[in-house]
């Protein structure tokens, strides 16, 4: 005996989908009138809020740090050189703004919960937590260490988790507050002699997108968060890098500007150059053995061969 179809549920379904479709069209206008909107109108404002970037002693770091501050927030830099850190601190002093140093090992979550918890004390609830300490090494797999391969995961991934875990819970009470991660393109598409550094930035990615569904979930929509993936940075980490004829590499200034901007206009995803997005949607459309051949013609597959930067914080 056939079953009765159930017609209610048969026109829930489809209401459903409809609505999703609308809601879809809706998104996407959306997007594309903010995109035409000029920055100004976009950006939020941070003055006074405490701002904490990790790896701040040198590079995009330092960057960050000036770059915050000058919209008025108050910095406070992490990162293991003591000394780079303070330079960092004393930079940003030297133009007016407020910050503070702390030196952490992001290897060790004991560290970094201990500095944490004196960050609060001393200075405040944490506002925007940018993750953005990484070290790459340029190595083949198997002219990679063991010990290279793990401190690669925990200054590039797993200390994302331990940060987060710090300061979150402070966000979660007032449901606001900005988590930014710095990944990489290299978290979106492999590389030859990248190997560690590729799966801890899939793997900074994957975290990325799953605390921001799990915030939304929870009903922390007032708690933001944003990865950045750009393509090489032309920085010491990745001295020796041959741009690509497709790709120039970024300079650390254009970069450091664009996450502040992405942080302040609430961007979920920051990829530069934009293109990238294009070169993405081709790889996941095109034949593996075609993506291969147009990364090997354009140098893709050769960027790291004369890479000198070793174990380099960037």
């Amino acid at each position: 005996m056939m079953e009765s179809i159930d017609w209610k549920e048969v026109v829930l379904t489809v209401l459903r989908v409809w609505w999703m479709c609308i809601y879809g069209v809706y998104c996407m206008a959306e997007s594309f009138v903010r995109s035409l909107l000029p920055r100004d109108y976009q950006r939020k404002e941070i003055r006074g809020e405490i701002v904490l970037i990790t790896g701040g002693g040198s590079g995009i770091g330092r960057l960050l740090c000036l770059k915050f501050a000058e919209k008025g927030a108050k910095i406070v830099t992490w990162d293991i050189d003591e000394e780079a850190n303070e330079r960092t601190a004393r930079m940003v002093k030297e133009k007016g703004g407020i910050c503070r140093s702390y030196t952490v090992d992001l290897c060790n979550p004991k560290d970094i919960y201990a500095t944490a918890t004196k960050v609060k004390q001393e200075f405040g609830k944490v506002d925007i937590l940018v993750n953005n300490a990484g070290i790459v090494t340029g190595k083949s797999l198997m002219n990679s260490l063991d010990d290279d391969i793990i401190q690669t995961f925990e200054v590039n991934a797993l200390s994302h988790f331990w940060t987060v875990k710090a300061f979150l819970g402070d966000m979660m009470l007032s449901n606001k507050g900005h988590i930014v991660t710095v990944a990489s393109m290299a978290g979106w598409l492999g590389y030859n002699k990248m190997v560690d550094f590729c799966a801890s930035k899939f793997a900074a990615v994957g975290f990325d997108e799953a605390l921001r569904m799990e915030l939304k979930s929870e009903g922390a929509e007032g708690i933001k968060t944003t990865v950045v993936c750009p393509v090489y940075v032309n920085k010491q980490a990745f001295d020796g890098v041959i741009a690509t004829k497709l790709l120039a590499t970024l300079s650390p200034d254009r970069v450091a500007s664009e996450i502040v901007d992405a942080t302040l206009m609430n961007v979920p995803v920051l990829m530069l150059p934009k293109i990238m997005r294009l070169v993405l949607l081709l790889k996941l459309l095109l034949p593996e053995k075609f993506v291969y051949k147009v990364a090997a013609a354009t140098g893709l597959t050769t960027m790291m061969d004369k890479q000198q930067g070793k174990w380099e914080e960037y």
